[in-house]
């Protein structure tokens, strides 16, 4: 709609198209990093890499749900913990210690997932894998670490093609991603604080 949903490492923001922050949610958890927010229409989620916790809200701000906080089923090495919501209340999770992506109902349930750690086009390289996602109409484009690359897949998971494989990005320092039509690719590289733009044909 017309709201903006960020973080603090503690809090959720919530703002308006111009900046105006119009609520504060949170602190949820003691030493909480967040690290990814995401929201559809109904929903917002956010992932916490400091417990290893993903938060399902409502719009007001309300806990619905928490995964991961009894089972402590994500693998977290380090401070790459990526969470995205589709229209239809799909919540997919990066859990990066086992190199996979995967899928929750709203309400929790584990539905399916896909991804094993290795260095071919089809696989996640990195001690934390895949380090940052987006969804796009066509499936998913990921980011890596270790062989900092980009590339696409299908929405089973499956390799499509590469985005871009041969770069200088330093290895260690993957590119945050974001893309509407799954065409134009935008990448935000922290190593030179640029944003890059890539245009599949």
């Amino acid at each position: 709609g017309d709201s903006v949903f960020a973080s603090t490492r503690s809090q959720i923001l919530v703002m308006n198209p111009d900046g105006k922050i119009l609520n504060e949610w949170g602190p949820f958890e003691d030493n909480s990093l967040i690290t990814s927010v995401t929201a559809n229409r109904r929903f917002v989620a956010f992932a916490d890499a400091g417990n290893k916790t993903v938060f399902i809200l409502d719009k007001g701000g309300d806990v619905k749900k928490m995964i991961g906080q009894n089972d402590r089923h994500f693998v977290i090495p380090s401070p790459y913990f990526e969470v995205a919501l589709d229209s239809i209340n799909n919540l997919f999770v990066a859990n990066t210690g086992l190199h996979r992506i995967e899928t929750y109902s709203i309400d929790g349930v584990l539905k399916s997932f896909f991804g094993e750690p290795g260095t071919a086009p089809e696989n996640f390289c990195g001690c934390c894998a895949p380090p940052h996602f987006a969804l796009i109409p066509q499936g998913f484009v990921t980011a890596e670490k270790g062989i900092n690359r980009i590339k696409i897949l299908n929405k089973k998971g499956e390799f499509v093609e590469f985005v871009n494989s041969k770069n200088r990005f330093i290895k260690s320092v993957p590119l945050n991603l974001a893309s509407v039509d799954g065409v134009t690719i935008y990448a935000a590289y922290p190593g030179d604080s640029k944003l890059y733009v890539f245009n599949r044909k």
